[in-house]
């Protein structure tokens, strides 16, 4: 099995498929993360500045920009960038991670991490967006996680594996730490209408199955493909899903 790092930046040699496969975020979820911030807003001219980190193919970019934000994104992943600025444009990219950003200090208003603080050193992490975010700044997390409430998404993830995502959940979620000293948390419920292959696309994107062995890959992309099978009876499936949104406050 893979470690740590390598499962991290496995995800550009996929990044069309991690396009198609994984999940956009709910709007409600997105403008609960920079609530705190609206207030403040008031009487300014200026956007909300806000880094999104591990900011992949753009996911959680572009719905940060259809609220109204004004978003650099930063990945270790030059491939992953690359997608993103096909998709989101004029929105500015670099190279970088959560322990070290290419950002002056307070220069921001909000930082987030979209499917990524699972990968991060959350004390090294925690002491580098403080850096760049403005007293009183936004740290956003935000998961989209299968339902697995629901008896055939349980399944699902037994032929999978967990990711590092559900077994931090598992665990009991992301801690706080300084000067993050308490997360708030919300949660959203949804389904999302999915194809056979952009259901595939998101099996095939997972840290996990890429760093697999081609046997071990190849055998859960069949049993996942007859699991959809079953499921859909030949037409499209309804995924559920649940969002998990925190928010740290910058002292």
């Amino acid at each position: 099995m893979a470690d740590r790092a390598e499962m991290s930046t496995s995800f550009g040699a996929a990044a069309d498929a991690y396009e198609s496969g994984r999940p956009e975020y709910p709007r409600e979820a997105v403008d609960w993360l920079l609530a705190p911030l609206r207030g403040d807003q008031r009487g300014q001219a200026r956007a909300l500045r806000v880094a999104d980190v591990g900011a992949g193919t753009g996911k959680l970019t572009r719905t940060l920009v259809e609220a109204g934000a004004e978003v650099v994104a930063i990945d270790p992943d030059p491939d992953m960038l690359g997608a993103l600025r096909r998709t989101v444009h004029g929105v500015p990219t670099f190279l970088g991670t959560g322990e070290r950003m290419p950002l002056p200090d307070a220069s921001v208003d909000a930082v987030t991490f979209g499917q990524a603080w699972h990968w991060v050193d959350p004390e090294a992490a925690s002491r580098e967006v403080a850096r760049v975010l403005r007293p009183g700044g936004v740290l956003g997390l935000i998961w989209n996680t299968r339902d697995e409430r629901v008896d055939w998404v349980r399944r699902l993830t037994l032929i999978m594996h967990p990711s590092t995502a559900e077994t931090m959940f598992a665990e009991g979620g992301p801690e706080a730490r300084h000067p993050f000293d308490a997360f708030e948390r919300e949660a959203w419920d949804w389904e999302r209408p999915i194809a056979r292959s952009a259901f595939l696309d998101m099996v095939s994107s997972r840290s996990y199955i890429l760093t697999a062995a081609p046997d071990e890959r190849e055998r859960i992309l069949r049993e996942v493909g007859e699991l959809y099978d079953a499921v859909g009876g030949g037409g499209p499936v309804a995924l559920p899903y649940r969002t998990e949104a925190f928010r740290g406050i910058r002292p």
